[in-house]
Order: structure tokens, then C-alpha cells, then sequence
């Protein structure tokens, strides 16, 4: 069987054309300014009648044409979809600084006068919504006032309004958490992405890989060492960007108290972090690992051993800043387990049982970390993105649109169907 392409990988079953909406639907533009002058862009969909609407947004992708909008049109709902200020580049993603654009939207859609605003975070915008829900839950005073890097968040300063209910599909358990479990820890050198550290290759057969289509099979031992040694690399990449934040940080200083322009351009010269090799997760290849209806292969594709070397991965560049805050699974605030708590609006959590981002356990710390008394958890057949599992059978789309649209027909007011 060949691999997909990163596209394929990406997205299957995830978008859809415009014309597959209802014929009723309005759908207009909107600029948004961020309460520290940022600015991002949403587009409303809408059809007559809809009181309730539903907000789509990804820390990192554009959602426009996300599969379940035309489905939730269709049961009678409105849809936001929105960008970040870091849409489909995330270089310098800062999930503090994307809480605020989160915040523009909802305060644009009440102002819009809907009566219940519902985010629905798929894959990634699941943790971005939960993040957004715990800190908008709180005081002002007790937001979160300064990244992982240390640098001002500004939340205190935000109007964040809460939402009346929420959807997680297929949520995985933040970027950071998710690159944790997917880094190679046997790069023996960050500058080389050839070099290997035999002991910790998880694509060697002595560690216990096997050429696919086959399951590999990895000892117990192997994979304490391996996570162990993920942590580790994890660590040291954070160390360097530390670093380059603390001399940023005195370059600033440096300026303030002098005014020079030399200071200044140290201040602002970008550090990039290049990360290679991060399609590396065990369970893309050992299939009894963390067991599930998942399909063998990574998000990216079918060939983990390969594609792990390629140019396709996540947080593969970023700035230190954006490391610490979204990629590091040992800084960033943006992890799912740990905002769940502040999530008390009714919940949704959809599973999808071939979900090869977030695996069962995954789920189950996920789902039992939710604050909402009113919690509902469903699982459904189908691949992360909403993909088929086997040919012919309802995409995990159209499965997980069913349970989305009885859930908050149960909650909230829809508009009735039109002909």
C-alpha cells in the first residue's frame, strides 16, 4: 500500500465545498481587532432562524470549509469560523497570544445577539478552546499574566466571554503533549538530521521495528527508555530556548536604559529553532500499543519510518518563544489535562475510534479531567480528520455531525429545517 501525501495525511475528510451548504445560507466576511491590536478574520455562515451559533477555530489552520459546517447548517445552527493571528504559519504561534483572538470572536458574536455561542474545537482547537474556557472562567487578576517565555499575556486586560456549551471532536491533548509523544529522542545531534543514536531508533529491528505493513513490536524496556528519553530532548531543546529568551530579554534592557540601536537589532534578531525528525510515536507502528480501531501510519502517513526524515512534522521551525508556549510538552500552558478542570459549560467530547493523534489513554485523561457537570462522552468510527475507517461505511464526519446536532438540540434553540 503507498503512503498518503502530507496533504492526504492531513486533512482526508476534513473539507468540503462551498456548495454543499444549504441553499438558504448567508455567509459574510468579518476583520476583527485582538484587545492588544492584532488582526484576524472570521467568516459567519448563517441560515434563517439561527439563534445558536457554533465557533470553529484551529491554532494553526484555516476552517472555512470544515466538513461539519454544512451539517450544522443544515440542523438549524449558525457557524463562525475563525482564523488566529498565526493561520496556516505557525512560526511564531503563541497560544497566550491566540487566547486573545479567540476572545475577538466570541465578543463579536455576542455583540451579534445570539442567544448561545458553542466552540467546537476538532484536533488542535480542542485544547485551544479548553485553554480559552479555564482562563476565561477566571478573574481577570488570575489569568495567566506572562508566557512560558515570560513575556506579558495581557489576558487581565481582555474581555474573554464564556460560552454556553462546548464541543470537543477528536481532540488531541495539546501541540505540545502531542510533539512529546511523537519526537525522535535518538537524534544524537540537532544539527544533523541523519544522526542516530542506535539504542533509542525506533526504526531499527533490533529495538523491535518491523517493515510494514506489519506491526512492529517494542519491549517494555525499550519504551521506558524511549519516553524517558523523549522528556530529555524535550528538555534540552527547551534549555536552548531559554536561552536565546534570557538574551533577548537583556537585550531589551540593554536598549531601555541606553537607547541604542545596537541594542535594539540584538533585541529583535530572530532565533529559529529547526527540530527534526518528529513522526515518531511507538503507537503509529506497534498497533497493541495503546489499542484502538486506528489504521497503521501517522497523521502524515502510512510511513512513519520514512516520513520521519522528511520535511513534514510538527513544530519542525519555530521561535523560542512559540516553542516554549505551544510545542514544549514540559512548558506550555496550552495542554488539554490541565485546562480540562476549568471547562464547566455542558460538554461534548466526541471520540473517534481510529484517531491516530489522540489514543485512548489520551482520551480517558482527557475526558475524566472535564470540570462540566453536564458531560457527555460518544465515540464513533472514524479516523482524526473525520476520514472513513473502511470503504463505504459513513465518514467519522457525518457520524460525529449526528451526535453534535442531538446534543444541542437537547440545549439549545435551533432553527427549524427549510426545504
Amino acid at each position: 500500500m503507498s503512503a498518503p501525501t502530507a496533504t492526504e495525511g492531513l486533512g482526508a475528510g476534513r473539507y468540503v465545498a462551498a456548495d454543499e451548504r444549504p441553499a438558504a445560507t448567508t455567509t459574510s466576511v468579518h476583520e476583527l481587532t485582538t484587545s492588544d491590536g492584532a488582526t484576524v478574520r472570521g467568516v459567519l455562515a448563517t441560515v434563517p432562524g439561527a439563534r445558536t451559533v457554533v465557533c470553529l477555530m484551529h491554532p494553526r489552520q484555516d476552517l472555512t470549509h470544515h466538513a461539519l459546517v454544512p451539517h450544522l447548517l443544515r440542523a438549524g445552527a449558525a457557524v463562525w469560523t475563525q482564523h488566529t493571528r498565526s493561520v496556516n504559519n505557525d512560526l511564531t504561534l503563541v497560544h497566550e497570544q491566540a487566547l486573545l483572538d479567540v476572545a475577538a470572536g466570541m465578543v463579536f458574536l455576542r455583540e451579534r445577539g445570539f442567544d448561545a455561542i458553542v466552540p467546537l474545537g476538532h484536533s488542535g482547537g480542542g485544547t485551544l478552546f479548553a485553554f480559552y474556557l479555564e482562563q476565561a472562567g477566571l478573574a481577570p487578576d488570575d489569568r495567566l499574566a506572562t508566557t512560558p517565555a515570560g513575556r506579558p499575556t495581557k489576558l487581565a486586560a481582555a474581555s474573554m466571554p464564556t460560552a454556553d456549551g462546548v464541543v470537543f471532536l477528536a481532540p488531541h491533548p495539546g501541540q505540545g503533549r502531542l510533539l512529546l509523544g511523537c519526537i525522535d529522542p535518538s537524534v544524537a545531534d540537532e544539527r544533523d538530521p541523519l544522526s542516530v543514536v542506535g539504542e533509542l531508533d525506533p526504526f531499527r529491528s533490533e529495538n523491535g521495528f518491523v517493515e510494514p505493513p506489519r506491526s512492529s513490536s517494542y519491549a517494555p524496556a525499550f519504551l521506558e527508555r524511549y519516553r524517558a528519553a523523549q522528556r530529555d530532548r524535550v528538555a534540552r531543546i527547551d534549555a536552548v530556548a531559554r536561552e536565546h529568551v534570557a538574551r533577548a530579554a537583556e537585550a531589551r534592557a540593554a536598549h531601555q536604559a541606553s537607547g541604542d540601536p545596537a541594542d535594539r537589532r540584538r533585541a529583535l534578531a530572530p532565533h529559529v529553532i529547526t527540530v527534526f525528525r518528529t513522526d515518531a510515536d511507538p503507537r503509529t507502528v506497534d498497533l497493541s500499543l495503546d489499542p484502538s480501531e486506528r489504521p497503521y501510519g501517522s497523521l502524515f502517513g502510512a510511513r512513519p519510518d520514512l516520513i520521519n526524515y522528511g520535511q513534514v512534522g510538527f513544530g519542525r521551525l519555530t521561535t523560542p518563544e512559540a516553542w516554549l508556549s505551544t510545542w514544549s510538552g514540559l512548558s506550555t500552558n496550552a495542554d488539554f489535562v490541565r485546562c480540562a478542570p476549568g471547562v464547566t459549560a455542558p460538554t461534548l467530547f466526541v471520540e473517534l475510534t481510529g484517531d491516530q493523534a489522540a489514543f485512548p489513554s489520551d482520551t480517558r485523561a482527557m475526558v475524566g479531567a472535564l470540570g462540566a457537570a453536564d458531560r457527555t462522552h460518544v465515540a464513533v468510527r472514524g479516523t482524526h480528520f473525520g476520514g472513513a475507517i473502511a470503504a463505504g461505511e459513513p465518514t467519522g464526519n457525518e457520524l460525529a455531525a449526528e451526535q453534535v446536532a442531538a446534543w444541542l438540540r437537547e440545549r439549545h434553540e435551533l432553527a427549524p429545517p427549510r426545504g
